[in-house]
């Protein structure tokens, strides 16, 4: 590794040393050059790897002040790495695996720096901690208490860090920030738990493809409620869901075989993409991952770049698993046009999220999942919601053509909103939605489809639907003056269940 001499020009070191940056006369450190950068690095094929990493749309929550860097990068992993750098004392640390010091992660958000790339920001809680520990640590070694010696010069502790402390700021020191060693093996080992879920439900999978669907152990709910169980041991709680829910569909109709065919094809989908996820791009390893089941902390969402936009709270949609009651709110950027998804859950005397009201505009933050996922999380709002606006609606065939494109992005994807314009009709024996592109058949509770054909009168109406792959469910009749709300409910003869 190396130093910075006080003309700013790198020198050699065989161990790590404590360097300070060019300061203004002010006291405020002055911003690097990228030949300052290049010193620091461990070699030249670091600052090469360091190069594509040097971009603000690899990064969220990217921050500076006259004393530290810090940010969040997304690479291979299911979460973002965190790294901060001390630039004024010159050390770094970071969530991510690598050995180098400092890591390609640290080198990038340097050189983003120096480019102008990282935005000024108030230090976040864990950065201004590993800050303070760093220097009570060097005012100890300054200024020893009585009877302790000195540290030696060349000594690690003289040198104002060791490997420890700028992997991870940990020390010795009761008061500092825990070990991130001990998190980072955690990590490792859910992650290891759930590849070794995939694999065995991989192989299950196999098990049945070779005994055949006419296997009478399929019809037994049991079959499935003891691999649903394994998988919940190995973190993969949204497989769990998947392989519950297929157990209901055994024996349940003519068509069953080919749904149950159709639905272990996406669990052996999925259980290959999430064996693959740290060779996956980006994006794509996030969605596979979430699908998996792995799950991301809100607050590392909520420390991510909002997504601010006038959202249009097109419908709601309520559902129970198990005991819990779980609604789905869709909502519609009115400059972006994209789409997002507010989750909320209820056990047993707890309320779903009323906040949101159908029909609405809200002027707020949304922060969104990683990847290529609908879901969010509600932010800040900035106004009272406006009380009634007209959506836009589409034609069945755009609608099928968005749908399909998120389909294709996402095989295993269950719903998917869209605002259209159609009149409820009968076609071959079943309600459809119809207009002059196509038909849609209709799905969801009797009581939904009698409210939308009260509203519409059988003409053609603007309504936002959710999409399955076993029809579209109306969620909401967009009238000229109000919107109705028509989604389904969860059973509330459930509630307080014991």
């Amino acid at each position: 590794m190396a130093g910075l001499d006080p003309s700013g020009v790198g020198t050699a070191s065989a161990r790590p040393v404590r360097a300070t940056s060019p300061r203004y006369g002010d006291g405020v450190s002055a911003r690097w050059t990228v030949e300052q950068v290049a010193a620091v690095a461990p070699s030249p094929r670091s600052v090469a790897a360091a190069e594509p990493l040097a971009d603000a749309a690899r990064w969220t929550a990217l921050g500076a002040d006259d004393r530290a860097l810090w940010g969040r990068c997304r690479g291979s992993g299911a979460e973002p790495y965190e790294t901060m750098v001390d630039h004024a004392e010159v050390a770094w640390r970071c969530t991510c695996p690598s050995r180098k010091l400092p890591c390609k992660h640290a080198v990038a958000l340097l050189l983003l720096w120096v480019r102008g790339g990282v935005p000024d920001g108030v230090v976040p809680a864990s950065v201004a901690g590993w800050i303070e520990a760093r220097d009570r640590r060097a005012a100890r070694s300054s200024h020893p208490s009585a009877g302790e010696p000195a540290d030696a010069p060349g000594s690690d502790s003289a040198a104002g860090t060791d490997d420890r402390d700028e992997r991870d700021g940990s020390g010795s020191d009761g008061d500092l920030p825990p070990d991130r060693s001990d998190l980072d093996r955690a990590r490792d080992e859910r992650v290891a738990r759930m590849l070794a879920g995939l694999t065995e439900l991989d192989r299950w999978l196999e098990d049945r493809m070779r005994t055949g669907l006419a296997d009478p152990a399929l019809a037994s709910y049991a079959t499935w409620d003891h691999l649903a169980a394994r998988l919940v041991d190995a973190r993969a709680g949204a497989l769990a869901n998947r392989v519950r829910r297929l157990a209901g569909l055994v024996g349940g109709g003519p068509d069953w075989h080919a749904e149950v065919l159709a639905e272990l094809g996406l669990l052996h989908l999925i259980a290959q993409g999430g064996q693959r996820v740290p060779v996956l791009p980006g994006p794509l390893a996030d969605a596979v991952a979430a699908a998996s089941g792995w799950q991301v902390r809100q607050a590392d969402v909520l420390a991510g770049v909002p997504d601010t936009d006038e959202w249009f709270v097109a419908g709601r949609s309520d559902v129970r698993e198990d005991r819990i009651e779980v609604r789905r709110l869709w909502l519609r950027g009115a400059a972006s046009g994209r789409w997002a998804m507010l989750l909320s859950f209820a056990a047993y005397q707890q309320s779903l999220d009323e906040s949101w009201t159908v029909g609405t505009v809200v002027h707020a933050d949304l922060h969104r999942y990683p990847g290529g996922a609908l879901r969010a999380l509600a932010g800040r709002r900035y106004a009272d919601p406006l009380p009634f606006a007209e959506p836009i609606a589409m034609s069945l065939a755009e609608a099928c053509d968005s749908i399909g494109a998120a389909v294709a992005a996402e095989p295993w994807l269950e719903r998917y909103p869209a605002i259209v314009r159609a009149r409820p009709t009968v076609l071959d024996g079943r309600w459809v939605l119809s207009d002059d592109t196509g038909s849609l058949p209709l799905i969801g509770p009797r009581r939904s489809l009698a409210t939308v054909l009260g509203a519409s009168g059988g003409a053609p109406a603007t309504l936002t639907v959710e999409w399955s792959p076993w029809g579209v469910q109306p969620l909401t009749v967009h009238a000229d003056d109000r919107a109705i709300d028509v989604g389904p409910r969860a059973d509330p003869s459930f509630v307080g269940a014991a």
